[in-house]
């Protein structure tokens, strides 16, 4: 079986894959200080539980955007795996051009994704993460990295706003019943809420206008994954699609281009 983890800032994802297939699924909070064998731990009671040893594991892939983690992870693999593990970066050949000024400066998390947004979706394709930081990247129709934007997350935007003002206060992140707020809860949800709608609508609108070869700007797929897609994606009616598995199935589409070839590229 293929073991499959994505590491964010804000939480960790297992996936355990036979072939195709996503048979188990698990989410950890990220916590920076834990020890190789803490993870270890808490990943063996999750495979345990659902009936798998690490002995099952024939391979590990992950992409990681916390760097002090990336060799707490390769140590965990070397150690209770017994092999060494393929973290993703953008040395390795995985059929993914990143047409960007700096190719180095692309996360591993956004090179997964848009690998399994083209090969699960098409392209050209925009797809958002609503995460830590809500982040926009730009697929073509040959799927090809073209860039992106990067903005504070809903999260982030709520906290600096109560965190700065005297008198605001931390809200319950709902949508209020309409944007015309009638008090000081009702009108920090709008701003908060509506405005981060507004932010994600109109860079869909800029971003989308300028992706080249594109004739129709509805040809472009809108794909939605993260913590907050499902809370965001129903107030923004140019998502199309919400997939919580993107990272983990771009993570799986890498394991197999490379098994099937693809070679790392020279640093």
């Amino acid at each position: 079986m293929l073991l499959a983890i994505d590491i964010s800032n804000t939480n960790i994802k297992f996936g355990l894959y036979n072939s195709e297939a996503l048979k188990h699924h698990w989410t950890v909070s990220t916590v920076r200080q834990r020890t190789a064998d803490e993870y270890a731990m808490l990943l063996g009671t999750l495979m345990n539980h659902s009936g798998h040893a690490f002995g099952d594991v024939h391979a590990v892939i992950f992409s990681c955007v916390v760097p002090p983690l990336t060799p707490v992870f390769q140590e965990l693999v070397q150690r209770y795996f017994h092999q060494e593990a393929i973290i993703v970066d953008h040395t390795l050949d995985l059929g993914l051009h990143l047409l960007v000024d700096n190719p180095w400066e692309v996360g591993s998390d956004r090179i997964v994704t848009a690998i399994a947004a083209h090969e699960l979706y098409g392209g050209p394709a925009i797809v958002i993460s609503f995460s830590t930081a809500a982040t926009f990247d730009v697929i073509s129709a040959q799927g090809d990295f073209l860039g992106g934007a990067i903005a504070p997350g809903l999260m982030i935007s709520a906290e600096a706003l109560s965190n700065a003002a005297a008198r605001l206060f931390r809200v319950e992140l709902t949508p209020p019943r309409s944007a015309l707020g009638k008090n000081t809860t009702e009108n920090m949800q709008s701003g908060i809420i509506y405005g981060h709608v507004g932010l994600v609508q109109g860079l869909i609108h800029r971003l989308r206008a300028e992706i080249p070869q594109v004739s129709d700007q509805n040809e472009v797929k809108i794909i939605a994954h993260g913590g907050l897609a499902n809370f965001m994606a129903p107030l923004i009616p140019e998502i199309q699609y919400v997939n919580q598995f993107l990272p983990l199935e771009g993570l799986r589409i890498a394991y197999e281009r490379l098994r099937n070839g693809y070679r790392q590229r020279e640093r």
